[in-house]
């Protein structure tokens, strides 16, 4: 029978401590709309949340202090996600909560509304704008409208909202439709998929930042934080998912981008195309920046990393469906790792590819976010399938030593080949 090393990760291995554990907290989000930020410039980091509520009821944006909820706002529309960012110089240091909504961001100062941005309108077919203008008029009989328009679907167009709820409303209810919107401007807006920050000038931690966001029109936009125009605008092939950033966005920055077509796409400054890093055969679950490399998770339950080259440099096949990542940055020890959160209630730790911790949680954990929260530098606030919420802290004297880690690839792969010296006649001539 084989021995199994004391030191190898077990299920339910005590590097954690329980904090807290709401099984009614009622919370329906996910890892982007999830933050830790001191909000309050007191040193005390609170949790926000944008909640997306029971059945895409009751939207709210949720703060905690500690274990208990401190505020709550109230939205029109589902949120998709969540950023605190500096966007002055003003003391004290108090950072601003955005959250993208639609083809809106919503800003908050102090836990009050500050600012909205709305994206840039985009470009209208020009048939079907005269056939609106026709409508309009009363120079076009509703029926040859709803043909037009239904062409045009049919053909790949992207249509305006309006156009789309005109189609979908029922024979009915056509003549209705069209005299109650018929007057008003016709507008094609996008909206908002995924969201970050980006440093503008100084790499300082309250410095002020640029909010990075991409579109379900294929777009990123850079915005300056101050006047909220558009300082950048990039152009994708597919829909973008997921961010990450680095650098600064007045010096030389970089920002990547997952996309749904399973493709990573990597801008530089003053680059308006983004490059190719790498082509997944499966779609992206997650995606997250590790030192020098980029750690995805995947639909066919694989974790994987690549070079910025885009080389390929491991992959792990995982005993169930990822439904989350996160970042468990932690500076005064020097470790970067990657959790998992899987389907069947466990969340894995990997240091590069080696699995070196795995802790079993009450319930499935739909969104997760480690870093401060309070005055503890090392927790991590968990949201649970059934609404609950997980709050735990890292001991201080938890281990992950990878000499004992489960790696990913067989210990084969990892052995030096011996190879034959071989005869004077096989050697290159120099």
């Amino acid at each position: 029978m084989s021995e199994t090393r004391s030191d190898a990760p077990k299920v339910g291995s005590n590097k954690w401590i329980d904090v807290f554990y709401d099984p009614v907290a009622s919370l329906n989000t996910f890892s982007q709309c999830m933050t830790l930020s001191d909000i309050n410039a007191d040193g005390d980091a609170k949790l926000v949340i944008a909640d997306l509520g029971k059945d895409s009821a009751n939207v709210k944006l949720k703060v905690y202090k500690g274990t208990s909820l401190m505020s709550e706002n109230t939205f029109l529309d589902l949120p998709t996600s969540i950023a605190t960012f500096y966007l002055d110089l003003n003391e004290p240091r108090t950072p601003a909560i955005a959250v993208a909504s639609g083809p809106f961001i919503y800003v908050y100062k102090n836990l009050r509304p500050y600012f909205k941005f709305t994206l840039p309108s985009l470009d209208i077919n020009q048939t079907e704008q005269d056939t609106w203008n026709g409508l309009k008029e009363n120079g076009v009989k509703h029926s040859a409208a709803l043909e037009t328009l239904d062409n045009l679907k049919s053909q790949g167009v992207a249509l305006t909202v309006r156009s789309l709820k005109l189609l979908d409303a029922g024979r009915q209810n056509y003549d209705e439709f069209i005299l109650t919107h018929k007057d008003a401007p016709l507008k094609r807006q996008t909206a908002i998929t995924c969201m970050d920050t980006l440093k503008k000038s100084m790499a300082v931690e309250d410095a002020i930042s640029c909010l990075v966001i991409g579109t379900e029109s294929r777009e990123l936009y850079v915005l300056d934080p101050e006047a909220f125009t558009v300082l950048a605008q990039m152009k994708l092939p597919a829909v973008p998912v997921f961010l990450e950033t680095s650098g600064l966005f007045d010096v030389e920055f970089t920002i990547l981008a997952g996309c749904r077509n399973g493709g990573v796409y990597a801008f530089k400054r003053g680059t308006t195309a983004g490059k190719l890093l790498f082509q997944l055969t499966s779609q992206l679950v997650g995606m997250l920046r590790v030192g020098k490399s980029i750690v995805v998770g995947c639909m066919d339950e694989t974790l994987q990393s690549y070079s910025f080259k885009g080389k390929r440099l491991w992959c792990n096949r995982l005993p169930s469906s990822i439904i989350t990542m996160e970042m468990m940055d932690h500076q005064a020890r020097g470790i970067q790792a990657v959790l998992v959160s899987l389907s069947n209630n466990e969340v894995h730790t990997y240091l590069d590819k080696n699995l070196v911790d795995v802790m079993t949680v009450e319930n499935t954990v739909t969104a997760m976010k480690f870093g401060k929260f309070g005055r503890e530098d090392s927790t991590l606030v968990m949201a649970a399938k059934g609404g609950g919420l997980i709050i735990k802290v890292l001991k201080r004297t938890a281990q992950f030593d990878n000499r004992f880690a489960s790696a990913g690839a067989p210990t084969a792969q990892n052995q030096r080949r011996a190879y034959h010296k071989g005869t004077e006649k096989d050697r290159p001539v120099r």
